[in-house]
């Protein structure tokens, strides 16, 4: 996309504090429930399997927050994708672009200042190791050398 400039810098990276639009956390999970009805003329050809997967997306929360504008607008992406995988070279580009729009790349998603939540409960938790035997085996030493006393 000309014109748009270099991606955003993480806040750790940059070098003017100024306040900013805070990033836009999208649910590790995706989007829950059915995926919306299909918006366009029922004469436009579409792959049922890729709306389903689509609005399965993390993004999709964002898409149907904004409304029928963009519900439409991944409607006409994914008509274009069919004609894509068929070699038409102008869709290609019409798709690469509403990808782009549509926040489905991490560069896309980094300037529409979306970022995928931590999913807390996936990440396995770090436990509180205890102490080696090796350590005890010190302090014991330790003990015996100092006469009990701590140093």
């Amino acid at each position: 996309m000309a014109g748009m400039g270099p991606p955003p810098k993480p806040a750790s990276q940059r070098r003017r504090t100024n306040a900013t639009v805070a990033m836009t956390q999208l649910p590790a999970e995706g989007r829950k429930g059915d995926p919306p009805a299909w918006p366009l003329a029922a004469s436009a050809a579409y792959d049922e399997q890729t709306w389903r997967d689509l609005w399965s997306t993390p993004q999709a929360a964002a898409w149907e927050r904004l409304g029928i504008g963009c519900i439409r607008m991944v409607a006409r992406y994914v008509v274009l994708l069919a004609e894509a995988d068929v070699g038409e070279p102008k869709a290609a580009m019409e798709v690469r672009q509403i990808e782009d729009r549509l926040g489905l790349s991490p560069l896309a998603m980094l300037r529409l200042r979306w970022e995928i939540a931590a999913d807390e409960i996936a990440t396995p938790r770090t436990k509180a190791t205890p102490r080696s035997t090796a350590a005890t085996r010190r302090e014991r030493v330790l003990e015996v050398i100092d006469g009990g006393r701590a140093s």
